[in-house]
């Protein structure tokens, strides 16, 4: 029979790599009218071409050229010109669950208004992929996916390696996740490059075919045999109709064809053989030499990620529950804004933008695109919680007091200190002369204050001195109104505020005020810490001892800090040759208690370490002769400097474990540094947390692997555990982890390189990351593992806000405590509530985290639930009580009786 070469025209697309975004978008411009051209010129001798499966590309084509809308939708009607299904190929391990979802809905909802989607999971250059990746593209009616990544070595400048080991023999395999769904994956075995710039002269396409041919052939498990003519930013090979006349000629046994993903699957699906090899879960490159998994730009530019979980938090942890709890208390739903912020942020999610692996120019301006994202996520969170609070009946106030009504937004109860600025007074300009207003306040006596909650019972709060301080208000229906007010921070533990629900407190004038008292004084030799849940005790070098309560386990001398040579780049770490790790065990801290009260104790602890200033001069020679941070020799500059590391430590009524704020002031380049937590604990696997999966990985990689350092992904925490106790650590954008043979688990909370580091020499000096750094994590000891103990759920809230708000005294339609959803989730991961993108239907998502089944009961007043998917359709699939499955995203929808 037959063969045939699929030669498929591509250009993937990075938005911005080691050209800024703009200049990216200039060569973009000119690729897509000499597209537009190309049609024209040789109408059905070029059939076909497939614009790297994201939509912003026309986004960003369209900002230039609105004209030719109506010219590219007729080609994407037609199947000439193939678009979808994501927004933007993202990074998939840096970016969250549902920024993945978002990405896939928005992405296939752009499709929609152009006719066709390009139904292929297309992932060409991700840096290894999650694990639930065959679920979530089965959910959304799509069976295949392709990919460069994660089954097969792929060197520098993206030279493809042969392996004695590689986990399929053929380039076309079936890919599952851990609840058993599945999709046939595509292997750009030899990857997407293999059929560029394909000659139509005889002569070198003989030298051309003979080789390409043979490769393709190699892994091809059928006889269609795929070739992707593109490269990254690759401009258009105009002569393809002529390349496939001179192949066709030579080459009589095969059938060249100017395809697409569609007619090549489709050829694929009919000639598979019955028996493929299965691939599980996670593509992370595990049985490779380990050299080029780019499992370092986890922690290239920390700072990005921090803005970035800080921004996906506030959109999908706060904002649109938020928006949902508003629209289910009768507001309306901001979707088209809500849709403009997940846009405005995944143009920093595609893989050479999050995993700062750009030049220094694409990076300051992913900082303002999330700057811009937090200011308009923000100003959302403000204004609905106010709408919100002004549909509650605060009528009942008691004279003089002050209502606050706390809405907890997410899908677990909360228990949890609050903290928020009070007014106690408002003068408004329209009042008195604002000349006069500060005065007055200032002299006014302010009266004491307890605080009670809506069934009058007394909470034990802190209030703190007063101040007089300038605001204004932006009314609907007239002008600003500027005002200044006595304010003060209140502080008091909120208990049970209900899931999806709110409960109202109120600040009155009392004569003899409610205030926390501090606990004793405590010995400057012990310098401790304790709650209801843990105890710690701090050694002389800020190394702690931390005891579980529970079970009176306890882990010695966590929270050293390790610095280590860094002569790798933006993509890979590489330790410095001849140099062991310098770290503060042993070195003297000095400490400083800043708050000890019943509500919270918070002590300072601050440390330096003598480092090397940067690496020496044989680093800067190996960068610019190319070579590879593999064979780099270079060690550590003799020169010193000192690196000041400030640990605030928290730990608040109702925590479960310590939490711990970093502020490092880097004077220091080509190092890395990380927090240390040896466990002590001893087993072969731990967990961590992935896009919907705890995830189990070895501590030890497999037998191929030569690369000394073992660096993980994380989302939210890493976690290890024997069969009694174990240590989760819970993060704020630090991603990067690794287990140490030892079970010590290491979290690097800063990476400082100059240099980009592929297929060219890109100096990146702002990676060096100088000056004040931050870093925040949380250590959370627990019975059992994290998903037995149901830790992760702690491990989940840690960095999730719930919102407080002073409204006005009013009558309302909503009583002082309400829920709005009623559920009994215990055991599932809740992910996200949102109102669906087409039709007023209220959507909630949770993952189940373990092997078993597990029930979910939930309903919400006057709603009827169905079972959904990711794409959030409508069913007929009703129950009274529904069945999570073995690892399922399971999503419910629910749309308003009659």
């Amino acid at each position: 029979m037959k063969k045939t070469a699929h030669i498929i025209s591509h250009s993937h697309w990075d938005r911005e790599w080691y050209l800024p975004f703009e200049k990216h978008r200039y060569y973009f411009i000119k690729l897509m009218n000499n597209l537009i051209d190309q049609f024209k010129k040789e109408g059905n001798a070029f059939e076909s071409f497939h614009l790297d499966g994201q939509t912003v590309l026309l986004e960003d084509y369209f900002a230039v050229h609105p004209e030719n809308r109506e010219i590219i939708k007729q080609l994407i009607e037609e199947k000439k010109l193939h678009i979808g299904p994501w927004y933007v190929l993202q990074d998939a391990f840096l970016t969250s669950s549902e920024a993945n979802i978002r990405n896939l809905q928005i992405g296939l909802n752009d499709t929609k208004a152009y006719g066709h989607a390009a139904k292929i999971g297309y992932f060409p250059d991700t840096f290894g992929i999650y694990g639930q990746a065959p679920q979530i593209l089965r959910q959304a009616g799509i069976d295949t996916a392709a990919f460069g990544r994660g089954v097969k070595p792929t060197g520098f400048n993206n030279t493809v390696s042969d392996s004695p080991n590689f986990e399929s023999p053929y380039s076309e395999m079936i890919w599952q996740s851990p609840d058993g769904s599945s999709v046939l994956g595509i292997l750009f075995a030899n990857w997407y490059s293999n059929g560029n710039e394909i000659p139509a002269d005889k002569k070198e396409a003989n030298v051309f075919w003979d080789k390409k041919l043979q490769d393709a052939e190699k892994y091809a498990s059928t006889n269609q045999l795929l070739f992707m003519n593109g490269c990254d930013h690759q401009p258009l090979q105009k002569t393809i109709p002529q390349a496939i006349e001179t192949a066709a000629a030579l080459y009589p046994d095969y059938t060249f064809k100017h395809s697409s993903f569609d007619q090549y699957t489709e050829a694929l699906k009919e000639s598979l053989p019955e028996k493929l090899q299965v691939i599980e879960g996670e593509l992370r490159n595990q049985r490779t030499d380990g050299w080029s998994t780019l499992v370092n730009t986890a922690s290239s530019r920390i700072y990005l990620k921090q803005w970035n979980n800080y921004c996906q938090t506030l959109l999908e942890k706060v904002a649109e529950p938020l928006a949902t709890i508003n629209f289910l208390a009768g507001g309306t739903y901001p979707r088209e804004y809500l849709r403009f912020m997940w846009k405005s942020l995944m143009k920093n999610h595609p893989h050479d933008s999050i995993c700062g692996c750009s030049v220094d120019e694409v990076h300051r301006e992913m900082v303002t695109r999330f700057e811009t994202v937090s200011q308009m996520g923000e100003v959302f969170v403000r204004e609905n919680a106010a709408e919100l609070a002004e549909r509650i009946d605060t009528s009942e106030t008691p004279e003089g007091g002050i209502p606050l009504v706390v809405i907890n937004q997410t899908g677990w109860k909360k228990n949890d200190v609050i903290t928020k600025v009070v007014d106690l007074e408002k003068v408004y300009f329209s009042q008195m002369h604002f000349e006069d207003i500060p005065f007055y306040l200032q002299d006014k006596e302010t009266p004491g204050y307890k605080l009670i909650n809506d069934q009058g019972e007394t909470i034990e709060c802190q209030l703190g001195d007063p101040v007089v301080e300038f605001g204004y208000e932006l009314p609907d229906d007239k002008f600003r109104q500027p005002f200044f007010a006595k304010r003060a921070k209140l502080s008091f533990f909120a208990d049970g505020i209900p899931s999806f629900g709110y409960k109202t407190f109120y600040l009155v004038p009392a004569e003899t005020p409610e205030q926390f008292t501090g606990p004793d004084k405590m010995e400057e030799k012990s310098i401790e810490m304790e709650n209801e849940y843990v105890h710690l005790h701090f050694h002389e070098d800020g190394s702690f001892d931390l005891i579980h309560k529970e079970t009176g386990e306890s882990f010695q001398r966590l929270g050293i800090y390790e610095d280590t040579g860094d002569v790798g780049n933006e993509y890979m770490y590489k330790e410095a040759k001849g140099h062991g790790a310098i770290t503060t065990n042993g070195k003297t801290a000095e400490f400083k208690f800043l708050e000890t009260t019943n509500l919270r104790t918070v002590l300072e602890v601050t440390q330096t370490l003598s480092i090397p200033a940067s690496a020496d001069d044989r680093l800067a020679t190996e960068r610019n002769q190319l070579i590879w941070h593999k064979d780099r020799v270079a060690g550590r500059s003799s020169e010193k400097t000192t690196i000041t590391l400030r640990t605030v430590v928290t730990l608040a009524k109702g925590m479960k474990g310590p939490a711990f704020r970093l502020t490092i002031d880097n004077q220091a380049r080509d190092h890395r540094l990380r927090v240390l937590f040896p466990t002590g604990l001893k087993a072969d696997t731990h967990r961590a947390d992935s896009i919907f999966e705890i995830v189990t990985r070895p501590n030890m990689p497999e037998e191929e692997w030569e690369n000394p350092s073992f660096c993980h992904h994380q989302q939210r925490f890493c976690s290890l555990a024997d069969d009694h106790i174990g240590l989760t650590v819970a993060t704020d954008g630090l991603q990067e982890y690794e287990i140490l043979a030892d079970g010590t688990i290491a979290v690097t909370v800063l990476r400082s390189t100059a240099e980009l580091g592929d297929w060219g020499n890109f100096p990146t000096p702002e990676a060096q990351c100088l000056g004040i750094q931050t870093a925040e994590w949380q250590v959370l000891p627990h019975e059992k593992d994290v998903i037995q103990s149901q830790a992760y759920v702690d491990a989940y809230e840690y960095k999730v806000p719930i919102v407080a708000v002073q409204p006005s005294i009013h009558k309302g339609l909503w009583p002082t405590t309400h829920q709005f959803v009623e559920s009994e989730a215990n055991g599932l991961a809740w992910s996200s509530m949102k109102v669906a993108e087409e039709q007023d239907d209220v959507m909630i998502r949770w993952f189940n985290p373990t092997p078993e089944k597990m029930s979910l009961k939930v309903s919400i007043k006057d709603y009827q639930s169905y079972k959904s998917t990711i794409l959030e359709e409508r069913t007929n699939q009703t129950e009274e009580q529904y069945k999570a499955g073995k690892s399922e995203i399971i999503t419910l929808g629910f749309y308003q009786k009659g």
